[in-house]
């Protein structure tokens, strides 16, 4: 999902927005003789999330920033553990040091919740995964954390799958306009989903063979009412009004799949420190 050249690109963007014409302070105080050691400290508990795009924010800044782990993605770390060492050019590790921490703060504080909502919903079958709702250019990252947390994946972008929502359904006429509509135009190799409010719109989602239904802002007790109703004849999604007070009570329905935008637009960054020594 993060290859390097992706990870290369957004760092070079991110670089350039950061840097600008030229980090005036560190440039102006930094000699090209002087060179720094550093440690990656965590300050908090949590799922680690960003080792590579951290240590590839140094390697484009420079050939001679050397970084050695002592955790790897999805570990757990605890308060006062030491993440990484770091030496090499003051000046490449300083002008650094913001960024790399931004990505790897906020990919581990999205893996750290992630997990929260996964063990929330034991002992049931369930599988919490993200939604659309991320950061602009930034999807590619989150939805990692979202896997290295122990999470799974909803679609990546529109034309992953074909998802049917209430907005398609007043368009189209009806559930079964939309998804007729839809077998007769996309790959066989895409699933459709239906977004269903009420029992109705499950049977009439359920009659027309639709690959996924999402129970959307439903009472547990109705949503238990649905998937005895579809009995395995479609893959069956629950969202809206999920936290992590609702999740057990959620998956304890039977559903596959939870979806939550929170687990991304709502987690707090890992509060993680590089220190010098």
């Amino acid at each position: 999902m993060l290859s390097k050249f992706y990870i290369t690109d957004h760092i070079k963007s991110a670089l350039q927005e950061d840097i600008g014409f030229g980090d005036i302070t560190t440039e102006n105080l930094a000699g090209e003789n002087d060179f720094l050691k550093a440690e990656l400290n965590t300050r908090s508990e949590g799922i680690l999330c960003g080792c590579q795009v951290f240590k590839r924010v140094f390697e484009v800044l420079s050939d001679d920033v050397e970084i050695e782990f002592y955790f790897k993605d999805g570990d757990k770390i605890q308060k006062g553990d030491k993440i990484a060492d770091l030496k090499g050019p003051a000046k490449d590790i300083l002008m650094g040091e913001r960024l790399a921490l931004n990505y790897i703060q906020r990919m581990s504080g999205i893996a750290t919740e992630t997990r929260k909502y996964q063990e929330a919903i034991k002992p049931f079958h369930a599988k919490i995964v993200d939604t659309r709702k991320t950061t602009p250019n930034f999807r590619a990252f989150e939805k990692y954390s979202v896997f290295t947390g122990g999470g799974a994946l909803h679609r990546f972008n529109l034309s992953d799958c074909a998802m049917i929502k209430d907005n398609h359904i007043k368009l189209a006429g009806s559930i079964t306009n939309a998804v007729s509509k839809l077998r007769n135009t996309i790959s066989f190799t895409h699933k459709i989903e239906v977004e269903c409010d009420t029992l109705e719109q499950v049977k009439e989602a359920v009659e027309v063979g639709a690959d996924i239904i999402m129970l959307d802002n439903m009472p547990v007790d109705i949503m238990k009412q649905a998937i005895q109703y579809i009995n395995k004849r479609a893959i069956v999604e629950a969202s809206g009004n999920v936290n992590l007070n609702t999740v057990n009570s959620i998956a304890s329905t039977g559903v596959d799949i939870i979806s939550s935008s929170a687990i991304v637009a709502k987690a707090p960054t890992l509060d993680l420190a590089l220190d010098i020594n």
